[in-house]
């Protein structure tokens, strides 16, 4: 038999075939991403699909890494690349390029996914955001040298307040170099702590030259910073992720020094009106005292204090009186009293019974004799008369009942 071919060998004609075609070097495909995997190593691998059909795509990281969005599974793309065979699988596959959102622009997809992110971490939560000094020493500015925005700030501040100083940190404010310079800028200023805002901007461009402002370094620089930061990038119309993450968002650098730098004459005035405020204030308070001090010195207190004394002496005298009446009835209740209990303690005293002609006997031990056979005859015994005591013999002893 003729013709018979190994399976690579097979493969590599067909992909001989897929590479000699010009439509398949250079080819743009329109699709759904599906099941995309962005490998540890850097390279995405991915399923472009429509309706009818699907097709395995890969991006390398050399290619990958410029995407300035996050593909997702379901988000519809055109990718530019190549069509070949992958001979390893014997699978034809796309070898892209490029990755472009399909109807919305690639900054603006990534600028909604990272802005998604951020507001989940809490950055733009009006909670975290500082307020802006009144008054402060020092301004920091950081923003390009070049550009109109420096002009336009510098302008502003010297026509308000010229004595408030402007410390401007140089960066470039779109490029690659942009955002590390100016999260370097933003943190100088935190370390060195010489200025107590800081504006940081630029006028206003397109997405992409306003990009350096969406960058999610200089996004968390803005929003770590322990100085108020105000953001002043583009016009009204422009919003950047900076304007979401500052204490402040100005529309333009013109405005931010507005905010930050006040009127010196506005300042004179409102001083000017507390100075008067405090005058009238002051005025008024001793006006009152000074009536109060009149009122004090024309009361009786003062122009007639006998009365005030004679009432009190009035009072004395009525507390006097009930005191003593107070102290007369308990000296008779006392009395009274007193006597009761004398006249019951004269009835109980044994001396009183003596007294009518009742006598106690007693033993020579002290022992009171009431019955006979407490005693033998010639037992010796003490008499207790009402007058008087008698020591007497036992003749003899004779027995009886209450004594008889």
């Amino acid at each position: 038999m003729s013709n018979i071919y190994t399976v690579s060998d097979l493969t590599r004609y067909i992909k001989s075939l897929f590479d000699r075609d010009t439509r398949l070097m250079s080819v743009f495909i329109k699709g759904e991403l599906s099941n995309f995997k962005c490998h540890y190593s850097g390279h995405c691998y991915f399923t472009l699909k429509d309706a009818g059909s699907q097709i395995k795509g890969v991006m390398f990281k050399s290619r990958a890494q410029f995407l300035k969005f996050e593909p997702r599974d379901g988000l519809k793309v055109v990718a530019y690349g190549q069509v070949t065979v992958f001979e390893r699988d014997g699978q034809y596959q796309l070898y892209a390029d490029q990755l472009i959102p399909d109807g919305i622009g690639e900054l603006s997809i990534a600028f909604n996914q990272l802005k998604e992110k951020l507001a989940a971490e809490g950055l733009f939560e009006e909670n975290r955001k500082q307020k802006l000094p009144l008054l402060p020493k020092a301004v920091g500015v950081v923003t390009s040298p070049t550009g109109a925005a420096l002009r336009d700030i510098i302008s502003v501040a010297k026509r308000r307040h010229p004595g408030i100083p402007l410390i401007l940190y140089p960066v470039q404010v779109q490029g690659v170099e942009a955002p590390g310079q100016i999260v370097e800028a933003i943190r100088t200023f935190n370390r060195l702590k010489t200025v107590d805002v800081i504006i940081a901007g630029r006028g206003g461009g397109s997405i992409e030259e306003l990009w350096a402002f969406n960058d999610e370094q200089v996004v968390r620089a803005i929003a770590a910073s322990v100085i108020p930061v105000i953001s002043a990038v583009g016009h009204q119309t422009d919003y950047t992720l900076a304007d979401f993450a500052a204490d402040c968002r100005a529309a333009t650098p013109s405005q931010a020094a507005e905010l930050v730098v006040p009127d010196v004459h506005e300042l004179k005035r409102y001083i000017g009106t507390l100075q008067s405020m405090l005058t009238t204030n002051i005025r008024t308070y001793i006006k009152h005292r000074r009536q109060v001090v009149l009122q004090l010195r024309d009361s009786n207190v003062f122009t007639q204090p006998e009365k005030l004394l004679a009432a009190h002496r009035q009072l004395i005298d009525s507390y006097v009186d009930r005191l003593g009446e107070a102290t007369r009835k308990i000296i008779v209740a006392k009395q009274q009293n007193l006597r009761l209990n004398a006249e019951k303690l004269t009835v109980l005293n044994p001396l009183a019974v003596l007294a009518r002609g009742y006598s106690l006997v007693r033993a020579p031990e002290g022992q009171v004799i009431n019955r006979s056979d407490q005693v033998t005859a010639g037992q010796e015994l003490e008499i207790i008369l009402g007058q008087g005591r008698l020591d007497v013999e036992v003749v003899r002893t004779r027995e009886g009942k209450n004594g008889q």
